[in-house]
């Protein structure tokens, strides 16, 4: 399809906002027009499904009921509080905004797109959706929901991935607005996309759009939406050390340029391969961790840990000892206060387990 092909379809966005009307879901950042609420759901929904969502941006908005309350709150709060939803760097950027908004904006959340736009890990989308939801500005949303949707309505064959093809997407999706509502048209797209138009096993007879769905009439829907690139995974491999002294234990904190930057951790040996306990315990990194002196309790081999483009492979060995390492002394925390630190979730899945 050419940008000059491309024509605004009112009759598809009535549509949409009738099926939001009778089937949008209800959830409570849609009760509010509150830009700092319509912000924080959007940055947690990007992480997870609504109905794990839902939990998150509630006990955020019980500690952090303001975007000055969020920017007055340390790192480690916010990385605790988010725990569990991955993709840390979103904490950071969150925390980071709502401090710019503070310095910047006097603490009032922006209202223009391009301001909003210009706070730190704030895009596109994101950007959209605050601002269509929050004051009716006409700016389409385009997410994953948008693409699918789009592409398999107009059977529109462009890799989303492209550069051609997102700024086609972008296009219809702005035409397919037209001159609806954009706090209502926005928000039934998303929903539509979740709900009807989904990935998989799409609800085909009961879309309301299924006279207009032109991949319908093709019976191209599972090749809709196109996406050219591949994301190579990388394997790695975590041997971590439960480390007991008493009730002290070391934890560490992971610094920049890696995964989960910000939170807390055991010690952690990594290893290029699969790496046996005998060919652990041999290793000096090991030996300045614990000490000539040690106790093997045994050893937790995890689940492989999926993240976009990292398959974690996470061994938790059991060691306790009768006096920590000067290195080991530098971190080391009462046990009894683990819970007060952000962690990965694979060792919050660990300790669950213990």
């Amino acid at each position: 399809m050419k940008k000059t092909d491309i024509q605004t379809d009112h009759e598809v966005a009535a549509r949409l906002a009738r099926w939001y009307e009778a089937f949008g879901r209800d959830l409570p950042w849609r009760h509010t027009r509150d830009a700092y609420r319509v912000w924080l759901s959007e940055v947690i929904l990007q992480q997870t499904r609504v109905n794990q969502g839902l939990d998150y941006y509630l006990r955020f908005m019980e500690r952090f009921p303001t975007v000055v309350d969020l920017a007055a709150a340390s790192e480690d709060e916010v990385l605790k509080l988010w725990q569990g939803l991955g993709y840390y760097s979103r904490a950071r950027n969150l925390h980071r905004a709502a401090r710019e908004v503070v310095e910047r904006f006097g603490g009032e959340f922006p209202r223009r797109y391009d301001e909003v736009r210009s706070l730190r890990g704030v895009g596109d989308y994101t950007a959209a959706a605050v601002c269509s939801i929050s004051y009716d500005e006409p700016v389409a949303v385009v997410d994953g929901n948008v693409y699918r949707l789009i592409s398999r309505l107009y059977d529109e064959p462009s890799p989303i991935d492209s550069t051609a093809g997102k700024r086609l997407f972008r296009d219809l999706a702005t035409a397919v607005m037209g001159g609806a509502q954009p706090s209502i048209h926005n928000q039934a797209v998303m929903d539509f996309g979740a709900m009807v138009c989904t990935p998989r096993s799409p609800r085909c007879g009961e879309c309301p759009l299924e006279d207009r769905c032109l991949a319908r009439a093709h019976e191209t829907v599972e090749l809709r939406p196109v996406k050219t690139a591949k994301t190579a995974v990388r394997e790695r491999w975590f041997n971590y050390l439960h480390i007991t002294c008493e009730d002290l234990l070391p934890l560490l904190r992971r610094g920049e340029g890696d995964i989960w930057q910000g939170l807390y951790e055991f010690p952690m040996i990594e290893t290029g391969e699969e790496c046996t306990p005998e060919r652990l315990v041999a290793m000096s990194e090991f030996r300045e961790w614990v000490g000539g002196a040690f106790t093997l309790r045994g050893f937790v081999s995890l689940r492989p840990h999926r993240l976009t483009h990292r398959l974690i492979h996470a061994v938790v060995y059991r060691v306790e000892v009768a006096a920590l390492t000067p290195r080991a002394r530098a971190v080391a925390i009462p046990a009894s206060t683990l819970e007060e630190y952000a962690i990965p979730r694979l060792l919050e899945l660990y300790l669950e387990k213990s």
